[in-house]
């Protein structure tokens, strides 16, 4: 009795903490409270930053989504590392552990749909009839709809782990853990080979620009933050079909490779979108349907403005000429 009274009280719970080997390990004061803290600072200013540059846009009638989500995203990550703060002071609280856990697998899918939505208009652009038609435009909700439900899956699987000690349930769960990762995986990397093939096929006609900017920027940004977010998915995806026990990791459980491969990643992309300007070279028009609409609604607001800078220019000097006359 005392032996079975000894085994039900070693995994207090549920929930129970993790019983094999994650990446990042479990938190400790250092390094991890001083990585958090920086990470965490990083990541609250580039969600002020975000959220600077939406607010202004908005003031003007620009209205661009992806920076609203990256801000979301930001805030995220904010959550993640202070949880994760949190779990390096109480390291047995499989509460805090969850938490950790839940915000650290969700948040990136949100840059995965902005990179998506990028290289829907960069397709769109260059080959307009293939990129409106409805096969097509399926074809990305169909991706959409399967971010988020991915994102159902690996919540409700992460969850559900920290609540049962069954190995059957378990291995369970982390096929369903194993199918989103793959699913996301492909789904970051769709960008990068797709924008290359959009641009190497000639087009039937002259490409549909839109926003600021060449699009020989926006194609190489594009494709340096699909790389950026392909390789830490591909390392999440291909470190989850190895699973270590708790007292022998492998090197991927390693917290350098935990931070490089999210964090510090992330950041990248996220300041890239900033600080190059995303919201003005991937700006659509409002109401943008079908091909040509992107370079006639540019053209019309563009248009505007000129004639407004035309009128002033105008009017300066013959208020000068008037009073010189006079």
């Amino acid at each position: 009795m005392s032996s079975q009274q000894q085994q039900h009280a070693k995994p207090p719970g549920p929930p129970y903490l993790p019983q094999v080997a994650m990446l990042g390990g479990v938190p400790s004061t250092l390094p991890d409270v001083p990585i958090s803290a920086v990470l965490l600072a990083l990541f609250a200013a580039a969600a002020a930053l975000n959220m600077t540059i939406f607010q202004r846009n908005r003031r003007r009638g620009h209205k661009f989504v992806p920076s609203g989500v990256t801000f979301g995203f930001c805030m995220a990550r904010i959550t993640a590392n202070a949880m994760r703060v949190a779990w390096s002071q109480h390291p047995s609280d499989a509460r805090v552990a969850l938490a950790a856990g839940v915000f650290t697998n969700a948040g990136v899918l949100l840059l995965f749909v902005i990179n998506l939505i990028f290289f829907q208009r960069v397709l769109r652009a260059h080959h307009p009839r293939f990129g409106w038609s409805k096969g097509v435009s399926w074809a990305f909700k169909f991706l959409y709809f399967g971010v988020f439900s991915c994102l159902a899956m690996v919540v409700v699987a992460v969850v559900y782990s920290y609540h049962t000690l069954d190995r059957g349930v378990q291995a369970q769960l982390r096929d369903v853990r194993l199918v989103a990762s793959v699913y996301l995986a492909v789904l970051a990397f769709i960008p990068l080979p797709g924008t290359i093939l959009t641009v190497l096929i000639p087009g039937s006609g002259p490409v549909d620009n839109f926003g600021k900017g060449s699009m020989r920027t926006k194609v190489l940004l594009l494709v340096f933050t699909s790389t950026l977010l392909s390789l830490g998915a591909s390392f999440r995806t291909g470190t989850s079909f190895f699973t270590r026990p708790l007292d022998n990791p492998g090197w991927f459980n390693h917290k350098a490779a935990f931070y490089c491969f999210n964090f510090v990643i992330e950041l990248i992309v996220v300041y890239t979108y900033a600080l190059m300007r995303m919201d003005r070279r991937f700006w659509i028009p409002d109401g943008a349907k079908g091909p040509g609409s992107y370079t006639r609604g540019t053209v019309e607001k563009s248009g505007e403005s000129q004639d407004e800078e035309a009128g002033e220019r105008t009017l300066v000097p013959e208020d000068e000429n008037a009073k010189q006359r006079q």
